[in-house]
């Protein structure tokens, strides 16, 4: 298997021949800031010189990741794990796993704290009964029928990933524990978005998640990790069709790009065999008490749209150059304080430009004694006019953060209180696995009117904590709403 399957294939744009396990052992790799991460000094392939080589610059989110593998050359073999559902992993759609890496290594993940931490790590209580189905997945071999370019297995793996998708639940396995097809339930129905300030109509809550999770709170099912999880995308219209549910009880939840926090449908859904339930129009309400003053990204729970630098030429992974997930360099955490050497970020509403201007992660500064100390950023914006006597709001929501605290002040730095603390949060650990996003955090900041000033306002967002170089906050989105007002300007 070594000294045969060299290339490794995830996705259309993330594929390549990759180093040797010894290439990763010195004297031919030396270890950067942990011991995943190796710059590769002398690999037994020349053209990998200078290489980083590390397994979580291949990792994935749940919904694109089912289909994986190696490409052997010669003879012409393929490799491949097919995951046909995602029912049984943990944390949702949006849950990151390792995929395959050096070794040549192929992993079917199924629990992980990766990207999370703690939070999807499952709890038991003494005596407490629990039983879940892992699988089955699929292991596919191919080789081509009349000598065609090896690497075009990687095509026929995905057809064969696509008959395997269709074909789920499996007839096959006889354990009374895994539930066939007839064994399930479908719901469907329609997801609109009601977002006043915004349209008085109802809008088609396009392209959004929405899935099929045990009871819980609002937005619980991306730290579920005991259970099943039943997802799908709504169409255009905002349509959607979750199917072969496995019976019990379940709360309906969902998320859409575009708009801030979660959906949660109140009412229990109960999935019996072979049962077909359309709930019909669902309506969410997103946060939202008045009209947007301005607003700081797109929120979709991920960094992606900020400012990513380029890597240090000394650490580059060549997969990653001119991709669109640039964010999966090794090194980029150092790169903020080469950006900033004497003063933190500054972004001016009207001027500043978020994919220019926006670092990806508010990361902490490494000082000349080689520690670390937290960062403040600065949000500065115009009035034209203040409301002293109500309240305007604040949308933070952040796509990630590890071991940080956010403190938010407005017009004073020095305030002895912050406005508001998150307190110590996350343990996602995004920045050191190349990860663009975690898990989803929302907070709704008042903002007493008395605070802000006709003309020049500054908000400050510090995270505070610095002890090493991947505590850090990742923002999806910000925004500021004036106070509620029943006359107000419409966003076109």
């Amino acid at each position: 298997m070594v000294d045969r399957f060299h290339y490794m294939a995830m996705a259309d744009n993330r594929q390549r021949n990759m180093p040797l396990p010894d290439d990763r052992l010195p004297p031919k790799g030396k270890a950067l800031a942990y011991p995943e991460a190796v710059l590769l000094v002398n690999p037994i392939e020349p053209e990998l010189k200078g290489e980083v080589d590390d397994k979580y610059q291949y990792s994935c989110d749940n919904k694109d990741s089912q289909v994986h593998g190696w490409i052997c050359m010669d003879p012409a073999v393929g490799f491949w794990l097919i995951t046909p559902s995602n029912e049984f992993r943990s944390g949702g759609p949006l849950k990151q796993n390792l995929t395959s890496h050096v070794g040549p290594t192929t992993l079917a993940v199924f629990l992980s704290a990766h990207y999370s931490g703690e939070d999807l790590v499952p709890k038991f209580n003494s005596g407490e009964a629990w039983k879940k189905v892992f699988g089955p997945v699929f292991i596919y071999l191919n080789s081509p029928y009349d000598g065609t370019d090896p690497l075009k297995l990687w095509e026929d793996a995905k057809l064969q990933m696509s008959v395997e998708v269709q074909s789920w639940p499996y007839s096959f396995p006889e354990s009374e524990d895994f539930a066939k097809w007839d064994d399930r339930g479908n719901v469907s129905g329609r997801l609109l978005v009601r977002e006043r300030y915004i349209n008085d109509d109802y809008v088609s809550a396009k392209g959004a998640y929405v899935g099929l999770a045990p009871p819980g709170d609002v937005g619980s099912w991306q730290r579920e990790c005991k259970n099943y999880q039943f997802w799908a995308r709504a169409d255009d219209d905002g349509y959607f069709s979750v199917s072969n549910i496995r019976a019990g009880d379940y709360n309906v939840y969902a998320w859409v790009p575009g708009f801030i926090g979660d959906y949660k449908y109140d009412v229990v859904i109960n999935i019996t065999e072979g049962c077909d339930i359309d709930l019909g129009d669902l309506v969410y309400e997103p946060p939202r008490d008045g009209p947007t003053l301005w607003e700081i990204g797109i929120p979709d729970r991920s960094a992606a749209e900020f400012y990513v630098p380029d890597p240090n030429p000394k650490y580059i992974n060549k997969l990653y150059v001119n991709h669109p997930d640039k964010f999966r360099q090794y090194g980029l955490w150092e790169r903020y304080a080469e950006l900033y050497p004497d003063k933190d970020l500054i972004y001016t509403i009207g001027v500043s430009d978020y994919t220019k201007d926006w670092f990806f992660a508010q990361v902490t500064r490494k000082k000349d004694d080689n520690t670390y100390q937290g960062t403040t950023w600065q949000i500065k914006f115009k009035l034209d006019s203040v409301n002293k006597s109500s309240s305007y709001k604040l949308r933070v929501a952040l796509a990630s953060a590890t071991l940080s605290e956010l403190q938010v002040r407005v017009n004073n730095p020095k305030a002895p209180r912050p406005l508001f603390s998150s307190g110590l949060i996350g343990r996602d650990n995004s920045i050191a696995r190349h990860g663009i996003h975690g898990l989803y955090w929302l907070y709704n900041v008042g903002i007493p009117g008395t605070q802000l000033v006709e003309g020049d306002n500054t908000i400050f967002l510090t995270q505070t904590r610095g002890n090493g170089p991947f505590q850090a906050i990742m923002y999806d989105y910000i925004r500021l709403e004036a106070p509620p007002s029943s006359s107000f300007n419409k966003k076109n």
